[in-house]
């Protein structure tokens, strides 16, 4: 089965504790601390991979986890980093993530992203140690691994698309010029989801995709919609595969043109796409006459007459085709979807900008490195909360809150945390 879009929650692991742990051994007074970090969180990571061609196991596991990491020990025994999760999907697989931080291509073989970061472990408290307070009781927790919810989407990578409405042979041709074997028969929508086969003319192969059919409305999501046209927008050069004989009771002309709507609104940029007309089922004798029509009404465009079922015309098709390739570069994507995206941040740790604002009457300072400090520590605990407040004269929040005018007993909020303003 075929299966090209999934949603999945993904949620890399959490650090783990900083340990609190002092030197205790016979004829070593005062052997100091020896509490270790504890060790990172596993990063979710996505890796493409050519041997897989479907987004199926998607359909059957959701969720996904990394590995937490280990908390630290005495002894200055740091813990374990957690392990990373390896997702590895097909190649041509876009990752975005729903709330749109970032959304990444996986065009090649190999190529790999981080989708969720794991949790810095916290400190132990021998990192704590200095002078002024040689016996630090307290550690830092670990961060939590980032969670995310992502959308999966896989776009084909072929070289040709061959689009057409429901039975204008766009199966018979692909299974004439190459040796897929797609469902052929004689009913509508015979084929449901998109097939690849590999044209070899003597010279240059090329990757030809059967694309399930169109109807009208196809942009909105009438038919299969969608689901089909995300193919179309891989493909270098679309051929446009008509029933010339009108064996469905459609007039050829309408046909092109319902196709070439569909696309253009669908998205305007793959209307510039390089195009040809197969004239297709000239095998029977109502196509003959439907040709000139083809070719007065649409002369932009290159109209080749073949038949799917005996081969006439087809080498010519294929020959067209091999050298447009030649001529043609490598299509950027049309959505804007960005190829290589870079997801590291400022180090949280080293961030030391703030801001200051009024709300309710209280002062609430925001800024990321202030803010992970405050969830990192126990302030219930007199050492721990002695150092918050020396790590706040540090940063310069004392001298801001002052300047903006606070008096005893104001409330002071970060994050989830407040307090009552004394100096």
């Amino acid at each position: 089965m075929f299966y090209d879009y999934a949603k999945i929650y993904v949620k890399a692991g959490d650090g783990g504790n900083g340990c609190v742990a002092f030197r205790r051994e016979k004829y070593v007074p005062m052997g100091g601390p020896n509490g270790g970090n504890g060790g990172s969180g596993g990063n979710v990571v996505f890796v493409a991979d050519r041997n897989l061609h479907t987004l199926i196991d998607f359909r059957y596991r959701k969720h996904y986890k990394a590995e937490r990491g280990e908390h630290g020990r005495g002894k200055n025994q740091h813990g374990k980093n957690g392990e990373d999760l390896i997702i590895r999907v097909p190649v041509g697989t876009i990752v975005r993530d729903i709330n749109g931080e970032f959304s990444v291509d996986l065009k090649k073989h190999g190529q790999w992203f981080i989708a969720a970061r794991g949790g810095r472990g916290g400190r132990g408290n021998a990192r704590f140690a200095t002078p002024q307070m040689q016996a630090p009781r307290f550690a830092e927790r670990g961060d939590p691994g980032e969670e995310r919810t992502l959308e999966l989407e896989l776009k084909l990578l072929a070289d040709v698309g061959l689009i057409g409405l429901p039975n204008a042979g766009k199966s018979s041709l692909l299974s004439r010029i190459s040796a897929a074997r797609p469902k052929v028969a004689n009913y509508p929508f015979t084929t449901l989801n998109p097939q690849l086969g590999v044209v070899d003319t003597g010279e240059r192969s090329f990757v030809v995709a059967d694309l399930p059919g169109l109807i009208e409305g196809a942009h909105a999501g009438a038919g299969l919609g969608h689901r089909f046209l995300r193919h179309v927008e891989r493909t270098k050069l679309l051929v446009l595969v008509v029933d010339a004989a009108a064996t469905e009771g459609r007039d050829p002309i309408d046909d092109v043109r319902v196709i070439l709507e569909e696309v253009r609104l669908y998205n305007p940029l793959l209307a510039e796409r390089p195009l040809v007309i197969a004239a297709n089922k000239m095998d029977l004798p109502e196509a003959k006459d439907n040709i000139p029509h083809l070719k007065e009404e649409y002369p932009e465009y290159r109209i080749f007459p073949i038949s799917a079922v005996t081969g006439a015309g087809v080498q010519e098709l294929l020959y067209a085709v091999s050298e447009m390739l030649e001529q043609l570069e490598d299509v950027g994507e049309v959505e804007g979807v960005e190829e290589e995206v870079r997801l590291v941040t400022v180090d949280e740790e080293d961030d030391k900008s703030f801001s200051i604002i009024r709300k309710d009457g209280d002062f609430v300072i925001q800024g990321k490195g202030i803010e992970r400090l405050v969830n990192r520590l126990d302030l219930g605990n007199p050492d721990a909360l002695r150092y918050f407040q020396h790590m706040l004269h540090l940063i310069g929040v004392e001298d801001a809150l002052q300047v903006q005018g606070i008096q005893a007993g104001d409330t002071v909020r970060i994050g989830d945390f407040e307090f009552e303003w004394h100096k």
